[in-house]
């Protein structure tokens, strides 16, 4: 049975990505498509102190890659070892082993020791037991021009500007993690939120606020998100806070959830008092209201 395997770092899974998951579901047909992906991130253990944060986690990773018509998801732990090995020996003890009729992979894709072998070298080194597909990286054009590319997606982030990110993934940028306890004071102030920490390893948008949805499982509600330390309270440690338009009873402690992010409102700000926080938090979720409401026209 034709079995092809996809190859990449595939972190976020953007539109770069897909493409290469429907180039290889082309080339499979009615066979087996195998997304092969890298953890930790390769950077990660070539140059620790340029480790980039990341767009997701491996188990988002996952579940996208088979969204984006991958039948199966290889893992392949990337090891101080790997990185030493010679592209021959990747071609050999990694991709030969699953005895592949076809492989892609994008122009940037890299490997063997020094990344000194790109998929033009792949296709010598399988001495015609597999075929090699090379795909052109992809273009936005107009207002949003430019490669597709993880780490662009990251400087989008940085800048707030999730449009662009959205661009490039085909879909909002969602956060995901765990919620935990807050400091209770969107309760107190008629704004309950979910509140997600955020670790430096993986990726959010710059400190503000913005318009998008909390969801958990199969339930998903418009949101008025703040990304920040809460500065009207002298806070210290960085959080995603949704609050879900309408619900003031949500029960999702200690539960997983995803935001996402559609649009930045504004910047974070400190208030004299916490009327004034209130009166512009009432003017936030009429503007969330507002953005979420064009994105259904």
């Amino acid at each position: 049975m034709t079995k092809v395997i996809a190859i990449g770092n595939f972190d976020g899974v953007h539109r770069g990505h897909q493409a290469i998951l429907r180039a290889a579901r082309d080339l499979a047909g009615s066979g087996t498509v195998v997304a092969m992906t890298f953890w930790p991130h390769p950077i990660s253990i070539l140059r620790p102190e340029k480790t980039p944060p990341l767009l997701c986690d491996i188990s988002d990773r996952v579940t996208l890659l088979k969204q984006a018509g991958a039948d199966e998801v290889s893992i392949v732990e990337f090891t101080s070892s790997l990185a030493g090995w010679t592209p021959a020996q990747f071609v050999e003890k990694i991709l030969c082993a699953l005895n592949p009729t076809a492989v892609v992979v994008g122009q940037n894709f890299r490997f063997g020791v020094g990344a000194q072998a790109d998929g033009h070298q792949m296709h010598e080194l399988a001495h015609g037991r597999f075929d090699v597909t090379v795909l052109p990286m992809i273009r936005l054009d107009g207002p949003f021009e430019g490669r597709v590319s993880s780490s662009r997606i990251r400087a989008a982030l940085i800048d707030g500007d999730p449009k662009l990110a959205s661009q490039m993934l085909g879909r909002w940028f969602t956060y995901s993690g765990i919620v935990v306890m807050g400091d209770q004071r969107g309760h107190q102030l008629g704004f309950p939120t979910a509140n997600l920490s955020i670790p430096t390893r993986w990726a959010c948008p710059a400190d503000g606020v913005y318009a998008g949805y909390l969801h958990h499982g199969d339930q998903c509600w418009g949101a008025a998100i703040s990304v920040g330390t809460t500065p009207t309270f002298d806070g210290v440690q960085r959080r995603v806070e949704a609050h879900a338009l309408d619900h003031s009873d949500l029960k999702l402690y200690g539960e997983k959830v995803g935001v996402d992010f559609v649009d930045f409102i504004r910047g974070q700000m400190r208030f004299d008092s916490k009327e004034a926080l209130i009166a512009q938090m009432q003017k936030d979720v009429e503007t969330t209201r507002e953005i979420l409401a064009a994105q259904e026209l």
